[in-house]
């Protein structure tokens, strides 16, 4: 929750002055583009990348603690959130191109990334297109690890998924959704476990253009036979930036055995499991979820980046890296 207060800390005049800790709602017009984000704090650049279908103010429980000793910018990206929903490109790299761009308005060269969900896609399409600029790689609950996905997302990705997204807000069915996800809850299900972030998803589609930017967006990553972009043919570029996995162990979205499955390919990776938490360990645990990312921040240095050190890696073929996974732990 944003916590409010009257003191302000000067930045880059590109960004003005920004709260020091609740975060503040802003707008900016990149390629004729309305783009909302949120920011908050001082210091190295973090940016918080929500997953598909949701906006910034997913980070609100985290943001103030982070901004405690950070620049925290969490943007909605396009066809998300407050940010406008054009007929456009709504792939992972045009994403990754967004957020670059929008950096670029604010005056922020270099920045870690932390990426949930699609927004881990994002995160991960960006320290590969832009490895100059990105200090560090924080994937929560990530796409690109394998084809698996939850039936919700390939059911929603098949024709007529707009209109059944438009059936959902009539008061009848929206009522038997509600009993639908009430009933995984209390049954204990893993997909109920993150019930309420479903519902706030759904009730995020409000008008057909909502509609018709998330579907867009997940038929970009998403059709009926699961997950189509992956990550794990470039992995391996990330050997010497650091990164950090973490994961709910009963993510029900992106199952867990993705997150084992991306830390093998990424070359000196830190892997987290959350116990008994599903696709939102940052909701189910946020005072946790801060504590592990400010100890990441704090423990390791900003990659460095130079043409002949990316040569070298892409001359590299993966299985000759010689580097083993980092430590995985559960928490």
């Amino acid at each position: 929750m944003a916590v409010h207060t009257s003191r302000r800390v000067r930045v880059d005049d590109r960004l003005g002055v920004v709260p020091p800790r609740g975060s503040e709602l802003r707008f900016r017009t990149v390629h004729g583009y309305r783009r909302a984000f949120r920011v908050a704090g001082s210091g190295p650049a973090v940016v918080l990348v929500h997953g598909i279908g949701d906006s910034s103010a997913t980070w609100e429980a985290v943001l103030p603690a982070l901004a405690r000793k950070h620049l925290v910018i969490a943007p909605d990206l396009l066809g998300h959130g407050n940010s406008e929903k054009p007929r456009a490109d709504y792939s992972v790299a045009a994403y990754a191109n967004g957020v670059r761009d929008l950096l670029g308005v604010l005056g922020v060269q270099r920045a870690t990334l932390v990426g949930h969900s699609l927004g881990g896609g994002v995160a991960m399409q960006f320290a590969y297109q832009f490895p100059e600029r990105t200090e560090r790689l924080v994937l929560v609950g990530t796409g690109g690890a394998g084809p698996d996905v939850t039936p919700l997302l390939r059911a929603v990705s098949m024709p007529g998924a707009q209109a059944l997204l438009a059936a959902l807000q009539l008061p009848p069915l929206r009522w038997q959704a509600g009993l639908v996800i009430d009933a995984l809850r209390l049954l204990g299900t893993d997909l109920g476990r993150d019930a309420d972030d479903l519902i706030r998803v759904i009730d995020a589609l409000p008008d057909a253009t909502a509609r018709a930017a998330f579907i867009r967006t997940l038929r970009a990553v998403v059709d009926w036979r699961g997950q189509i972009v992956t990550m794990l043919d470039r992995c391996y570029l990330t050997r010497g930036m650091p990164t950090l996995l973490v994961w709910g162990e009963r993510d029900a979205v992106v199952p867990v055995e993705h997150a084992y499955t991306a830390h093998r390919a990424m070359p000196g990776s830190r892997l987290e499991i959350f116990d008994d938490t599903g696709h939102f360990p940052f909701h189910s645990d946020p005072a946790r979820f801060v504590g592990l990312l400010e100890e990441f921040l704090a423990s390791t240095e900003p990659a460095r980046w130079s043409a002949e050190q990316w040569r070298q890696l892409l001359r590299c073929p993966p299985a000759a890296t010689g580097t083993r996974p980092g430590p995985v732990s559960a928490t």
